[in-house]
């Protein structure tokens, strides 16, 4: 069906031997030293480093993986704005990165990035922000 009020969803590119490293239980850095513009390596690094207490490093990690996934965002098409489907795998790296980037930015009182990371992950697809926490 064409959305004919808006863009079209974006979908990002399959990485499928990065993705399958990851799936296979690989480290995660190792993975993004290998694929490095593959950002569902650097949200996992994210996520890691978060939930250890490593609130600095995740911000870093997530920041990198959330530049990749908008460079590829924009190679397929993307204008800046519309939906980026959570269930279209290759996109919840980049849907994962940012919403740590938020979580981060919250811990270290950058209010108006979490609030702007909130937002753009809603927009992209609520399922998302549903999925990552960040609501």
């Amino acid at each position: 069906m064409t959305n004919l009020l808006g863009p079209q969803p974006t979908h990002l590119p399959e990485h499928t031997a990065a993705q399958a490293a990851l799936d296979a239980g690989s480290d995660p850095a190792a993975v993004a030293a290998e694929h490095p513009d593959y950002s569902e390596a650097w949200a996992a690094l994210a996520e890691k480093s978060l939930d250890a207490g490593e609130t600095v490093a995740a911000y870093a990690y997530a920041r990198t993986g959330y530049h990749r996934g908008l460079d590829q965002l924009r190679r397929a098409g993307w204008k800046g704005h519309g939906p980026v489907p959570w269930a279209h795998r290759p996109n919840q790296g980049f849907l994962r990165s940012l919403a740590v980037l938020g979580k981060a930015a919250g811990k270290i009182g950058e209010t108006e990035e979490y609030d702007r990371c909130r937002t753009f992950l809603s927009d992209s697809d609520p399922a998302a922000a549903e999925a990552t926490g960040l609501k």
